[in-house]
């Protein structure tokens, strides 16, 4: 019971800092700041606020969201975490063969979704420095294991952090160090899938 709360909280971190993400500037990851403050589908996300208090703004996330909420994850975001979450856009759910979305948010898929969640979101907080500091130690590559239990593998690609998913799947980190008072988003442009 009690990782499957910790798995819930961390699914439900992943569906709402999705629409949390900051970028760096530099680089591949396009800055939307403005005043200081980064913006991320057209939405102000601030560093004070938590990944559930910024994520319902962004309308690059409005899927990611709808996953979180039919996933009954929404409650557990409020926690004090710290989450690391790779918040794939509504474009990369779009990616998904046809049908998917729409069978993983049945109430029945409930526990498929739940998984698939979870799958993007690492305990702790690791920032695009960090990971790019694993990825040289790894000699090219850094394993992540997920809340989900599964494992993520970051490379880079060119100045990009890539991720590969338990399937061969590729994300790129498009926008990173999302920070959140309760952990930090990089957003992504594909969904990642346990195997």
């Amino acid at each position: 019971m009690k990782n499957f709360l910790r798995s819930t909280a961390v699914i439900a971190a992943l569906g709402l800092s999705l629409s949390a993400c900051m970028t760096t500037g530099g680089g591949a990851y396009a800055a939307g700041d403005m005043d200081g403050v980064v913006t991320v589908g057209g939405a102000p996300m601030y560093a004070n606020r938590t990944i559930v208090q910024n994520a319902v703004n962004s309308q690059d996330h409005t899927t990611l969201v709808a996953a979180v909420k039919a996933a009954g994850l929404v409650d557990t975001l409020s926690g004090a975490g710290p989450f690391t979450v790779f918040a794939p856009t509504n474009d990369a759910f779009a990616k998904l063969p046809a049908g998917t979305v729409d069978t993983l948010l049945q109430p029945q898929n409930q526990a498929m979704l739940q998984s698939v969640l979870t799958y993007h979101v690492v305990a702790g907080r690791l920032t695009a420095a960090d990971l790019m500091s694993r990825i040289r130690a790894g000699g090219g590559q850094a394993s992540l294991t997920t809340v989900q239990g599964g494992t993520l593998t970051a490379r880079m690609m060119g100045d990009r952090i890539m991720l590969v998913d338990a399937k061969g799947g590729m994300a790129h980190v498009t926008q990173a160090d999302v920070l959140q008072l309760n952990g930090v988003i990089h957003v992504t442009d594909a969904v990642s899938l346990p195997g």
